[in-house]
């Protein structure tokens, strides 16, 4: 008999770029899950900041209230700001990401204070209203969604075996947490997802559009902000498509509704 493929985690990023937060229950969403990146901070020209430039930004952690996040540094977690889910009716501005520009909200000048003293550049805090729409390329859209400001597409599943498969070629093995996945699903072989097309979890569909094509995020230690080679080196040496490296697969949801860790996960 199959091993069955159970949702094992799941993880919202809703400032783009800090730290993740695991769920216990997710809200599928168009653009991604609820809250998903739907905040992000930019650079006084709107181009988006990531950790790419910023590896420090994995040291912000964040956490959801019933009616705000809260963001602290890890070192100085009695220092938080107060982010209000209805702060979004400051001036709209446009902001970039990568090729895609569209408008934001500004939040709040001393939110931006706060976030620009914590990583000693001067940022700010912008939030996608709902009037936004941001197209998901439309050489892998399947009914013209929209993204919120991830890179590029509103999922990105993982299973835990290619995990294991990874960090059993490397002399330490790292978390998930380096690839910032939505969902993590345990059971399968390593890398069964690369074969998928659809799946369903609970009552969720999705389309599995293409392999996610990993960066030099995924080699910032997310407990410290410290870039090493690794595991992209090791990735490159069996992981290697042309010139991209291949971890994990980008999809969109085929409907809506919610999800929840010990769904079962079935590949259609």
């Amino acid at each position: 008999m199959p091993e069955s493929l159970v949702i094992q985690d799941l993880y919202v990023y809703p400032i783009k770029s800090l730290a993740g937060i695991r769920l216990s229950k997710a809200k599928v969403e168009e653009r991604g899950f609820e809250l998903d990146r739907r905040w992000m901070l930019v650079d006084k020209s709107g181009k988006f900041i990531s950790q790419r430039k910023l590896p420090m930004m994995a040291m912000i952690q964040v956490e959801i209230g019933d009616d705000s996040l809260k963001a602290y540094h890890i070192s100085h977690p009695e220092d938080r700001i107060r982010i209000p889910f209805d702060a979004d009716r400051g001036e709209i501005s446009s902001v970039k990401v990568w090729d895609d520009e569209m408008p934001a909200r500004l939040v709040n000048s001393q939110i931006d204070e706060w976030f620009s003293k914590k990583l000693g550049v001067s940022v700010r805090l912008v939030k996608m209203p709902d009037t936004t729409e941001r197209k998901v390329d439309p050489r892998y859209a399947v009914n013209g969604e929209s993204v919120s400001f991830a890179d590029g597409m509103p999922y990105l599943m993982i299973g835990q075996k290619s995990l294991a498969d990874l960090n059993s070629r490397l002399e330490v093995p790292v978390p998930m947490n380096r690839f910032r996945p939505n969902i993590v699903f345990s059971g399968g072989r390593p890398f069964v997802e690369d074969s998928w097309a659809k799946i369903q979890i609970g009552e969720v569909g999705f389309q599995v559009l293409k392999p996610c094509a990993r960066c030099i995020m995924t080699t910032v230690d997310q407990d410290t902000g410290i870039k090493a080679a690794e595991p992209l080196k090791t990735l490159a040496t069996y992981r290697k498509v042309g010139n991209k490296i291949l971890f994990g697969q980008n999809m969109v949801a085929l409907s809506t509704g919610a999800i929840k860790v010990g769904d079962k996960l079935k590949s259609m």
